[in-house]
């Protein structure tokens, strides 16, 4: 993974060689996303910048990617786990310049597929910017979910900019903003088309549908097997939640061979290193050791303090761009944990986001009235992630030059997880049925009872019930009564609600001016991180609005007051 910026202007006569140093200096902005190489591509019509993360093809996988006749230049941020089925079947010979894995993407485009097709074949995580120089044309696409962040905007000119993050552009294109996941945009079309749409967004078309629980378990095994494609050395997220653990437990089961070469040769880094942080005495690192040693990982569980957290929400914030409390919340320890990992000499490791909007495992769930409204919100959380848990885990560990890859987000596993009727994903009480019990159910015998069981824990409550009580501590001590009673005029898009809010808000503002920026951050109430619309489902929820899953009282076992 690594960061991407380009520039177009298709106008007669445009020279855009002037605009080189002013590309660079941009794309410089983003480097820490790739440190191991920069690339460029410029000609009068189009500017590609390209800063690099080595993870497959180190050595001769520099971008942009160019075609053998020098037609075709590809900057990509992201992962193809499918490149090798897909050059397999290429109708038609293609001579490829590397070993990247995100190659295969020029190689389909020679094919003349249309770009919804050319995308529809991907199985992978991407932000790319395509340019065809024999035709004047590009393309730019964002993966399914949006787990690749990605902006355009243009600026005083009219001329169009594209980048992995918001950085490069705030302060140049007035209308910056997120380009839309499962979209394209083709320069002979003019307008953004939504390529990924699948029939399971219908309740009605998954109704009565079951999925058993051995396909649901070896579609998973798939999925983290196809992303643990790697040339350089990896390893896991383990918070000690049952999503880190169960793609660990898989994880675990492949390790020893090399998924490069079909299981067929030992791996180059056989041991499987895992990761967790915490508070002192935080939960998350004690379930962190039981699961480690259940699985046999290499566990490394660091602390930081409440103090360290604090220092570096600056960076956090400029780092993620956003200034969603929750999101906030979890992003500091998440980004101190990347920066010990980088230490490490790791550059990848496997996470668990996606499980909660795939199978409702957040607390709030346990008060949907109905499967179909129990499916229509797992729809809306997935079309919102890209805002939020994929913003938080790409941008904090990006941050250090680590990539996070999502199994649970693997195309196909959702083709098979999201086709189960929700009924079969709902809490149960009468039953002993907790949250995400289908999922646990088939995973039976990978992890010890006290894990596969554990109730949900966010992940800013699970590093310590203190990191989010010391947060709005601090915050009350930093924003006046009367700072927060004239919010709405400093902020008036999404008006701070609350004194944490309002702190984030201000240093946001100090790093991403304007409303374009502003605009960048969904708004309205939450409760445990659901959407605006679930708060309706229990009159309780509109009065203990919080992100914390501690705030579903009755539900959590810690939950508040």
């Amino acid at each position: 993974m690594c960061s991407i910026l380009g520039l177009f202007d298709l106008r007669a006569g445009a020279d855009l060689r002037p605009l080189r140093p002013l590309a660079l200096s941009l794309s410089a902005r983003q480097r820490h996303r790739g440190p191991d190489w920069s690339g460029v591509h410029a000609e009068p019509r189009a500017i590609l910048v390209h800063e690099r993360l080595a993870i497959v093809d180190p050595s001769g996988g520099s971008q942009p990617l160019r075609s053998a006749d020098g037609e075709l230049a590809l900057a990509v941020n992201g992962e193809i786990y499918n490149h090798r089925e897909l050059e397999q079947r290429l109708a038609q010979p293609y001579e490829f310049q590397t070993k990247s894995d995100c190659e295969v993407v020029n190689a389909l485009y020679r094919e003349g597929l249309e770009p919804g097709e050319l995308l529809g074949r991907l199985n992978g995580i991407f932000a790319f910017a395509l340019w065809d120089s024999a035709r004047g044309r590009y393309l730019i696409a964002r993966d399914p979910i949006g787990v690749c962040p990605l902006y355009w905007g243009h600026d005083a000119d009219g001329r169009l900019w594209v980048a992995s993050e918001m950085k490069a552009l705030a302060r140049l294109c007035d209308d910056v903003a997120p380009f839309p996941p499962g979209h394209y945009y083709d320069s002979e079309v003019g307008a953004p088309v939504k390529y990924y749409q699948r029939p399971w967004r219908d309740y009605d078309a998954v109704r009565g549908v079951e999925v058993s629980r051995q396909e649901l378990r070896e579609a998973f095994e798939r999925a983290v097997h196809r992303q643990m494609m790697s040339d350089v050395p990896y390893g896991v997220l383990l918070s000690g939640g049952l999503d880190s653990s169960l793609v660990a437990a898989c994880a675990a089961r492949f390790a020893r061979r090399r998924i490069e070469e079909d299981d067929q040769s030992e791996a180059w880094w056989p041991r499987l290193h895992s990761f967790a942080i915490g508070l002192d005495g935080s939960p998350d690192l004690a379930a962190a050791e039981v699961a480690a040693q259940a699985l046999g990982t290499v566990h490394h569980g660091f602390t930081y303090t409440f103090e360290e957290g604090l220092d570096a929400l600056p960076d956090v914030i400029a780092h993620i761009e956003t200034y969603d409390v929750t999101t906030i919340r979890a992003s500091t320890p998440m980004f101190l944990l990347a920066r010990r990992i980088k230490a490490m000499g790791v550059k990848m490791v496997l996470s668990g986001e996606g499980s909660d909007e795939i199978f409702g495992g957040y607390l709030y769930f346990h008060k949907a009235p109905n499967a179909r409204e129990f499916h229509e919100e797992l729809v809306r959380k997935l079309d919102a992630l890209h805002s939020y848990d994929c913003l938080r885990a790409n941008k904090s560990m990006m941050a250090w030059g680590v990539e996070p890859r999502v199994p649970f987000l693997d195309v196909e596993f959702m083709e098979v997880a999201m086709r189960m009727d929700a009924q079969a994903k709902m809490v149960d009480k009468a039953a002993g049925k907790i949250e995400k019990s289908v999922l646990r159910e088939a995973f039976e015998g990978y992890l010890p009872d006290s894990i596969l069981w554990r109730q949900k824990e966010q992940f800013s409550d699970g590093v310590g019930y203190g990191w989010i009580d010391g947060l709005k501590a601090h915050a009350e001590a930093q924003v006046s009564d009367r700072d927060l009673a004239a919010a709405a005029v400093r902020f008036p898009i999404n008006t701070p609600q609350t004194k944490e809010a309002y702190y984030y808000r201000s240093i946001f503002e100090r790093h991403f001016p304007g409303e374009a920026c502003a605009n960048t951050v969904p708004g309205g109430k939450s409760i445990a991180c659901s959407s605006p619309a679930a708060i309706a489902w229990d009159a309780a929820f509109a009065n203990a609005a919080d992100p914390s899953g501690r705030a579903v009282a009755g539900v959590h076992q810690a939950a508040l007051a």
